[in-house]
């Protein structure tokens, strides 16, 4: 995640350092990042980003901007945090890629946490446009705005979420379409395969052109508030993960890293369904592109 993050700000002309205590792993990274920046014609823009080994080697009065993206666990996070503010400058922003855990929860007790802030991407960063920028208990909202419009200059897509909540905006969403979706499943209503499709090529078809908000504009409020009266009462109230979920966790049947979720995933399919989801994106993006914040493909140095 972090190296797609990387990308992201490359494609920004920013100067990007990325830790990465693992040698076999940060050798690799710069030329995994050249090959990204090169499927958007930004290759010669590679060598904006270094790896180094440990936040020994940063030189941290350059930094402006820290972006963490250590494993989703919230001592670890609140330990590196509590190391940042010892090393960052006083006025350098400090975010979290956390998906769970709010910026309050990592910074509490930390002195500085008006400049903390959430900053969640989506995999894979820097082919899905949306990031979240998301505002804790004594973040400075006009540090959101800027970080907002630091993002739209590296052609992202940022939402404010003014609140810390679990799952902050877009989680939220997705995980109330999920809660019902494998409560179908459990229910034995429809298949993981038909449950996929009627999201693919229905609604989440149209998702594409217009938000449930935008949408419910264009097929008539009567029609959707009508409707909402006779489903509600219906829809899954469950306060746990699905059994469809819990049964395959217990049994370690994780999906592609294990080899087998819903689906089975020999080392083929595995690889084949990554390269048509990757490129399906992309169409996507190429749809979305007069709509998305323009790419700088200036040759001047980079910021």
């Amino acid at each position: 995640m972090g190296a797609d993050v990387a990308v992201v700000l490359a494609r920004g002309r920013c100067r990007v350092t990325v830790v990465e205590p693992l040698a076999d792993r940060r050798e690799a990274l710069p030329v995994a990042i050249a090959a990204k920046l090169a499927e958007m014609d930004l290759g010669r823009r590679a060598g904006l980003v270094k790896a180094v080994g440990s936040l020994d080697d940063v030189d941290w009065p350059a930094i402006d901007l820290v972006i963490e993206c250590v494993p989703e666990q919230l001592a670890l996070k609140r330990a590196v945090f509590a190391d940042l503010v010892q090393r960052a400058r006083p006025d350098t922003i400090l975010t979290s890629n956390s998906s769970s855990f709010p910026i309050s929860a990592i910074g509490e007790g930390l002195p500085g946490r008006e400049r903390m802030l959430g900053l969640h991407f989506f995999m894979p960063a820097h082919l899905v446009p949306l990031v979240e920028v998301i505002l804790g208990e004594g973040s400075d909202a006009g540090l959101g705005e800027s970080l907002c419009g630091f993002m739209r200059a590296c052609a992202s897509v940022p939402v404010l979420v003014r609140k810390d909540l679990p799952g902050f905006l877009a989680n939220r969403m997705q995980h109330a379409l999920a809660r019902e979706a494998f409560a179908l499943i459990d229910e034995g209503i429809a298949s993981p395969q038909d449950v996929d499709a009627a999201v693919r090529f229905g609604f989440g078809f149209r998702f594409l052109a217009a938000g449930p908000v935008l949408q419910r504009d264009h097929a008539g409020l009567e029609v959707h508030c009508a409707a909402a009266a006779t489903m509600y009462p219906g829809l899954a109230q469950n306060k746990e993960p699905a059994r469809a979920l819990r049964e395959r966790v217990a049994r370690g049947d994780l999906g592609m890293k294990t080899g087998r979720g819903f689906f089975d995933w020999t080392p083929d399919r595995r690889e084949a369904e990554r390269q048509r989801y990757d490129r399906l994106l992309r169409q996507g993006l190429a749809l979305l592109a007069a709509e998305l914040p323009p790419v700088d493909r200036s040759t001047e140095d980079p910021v």
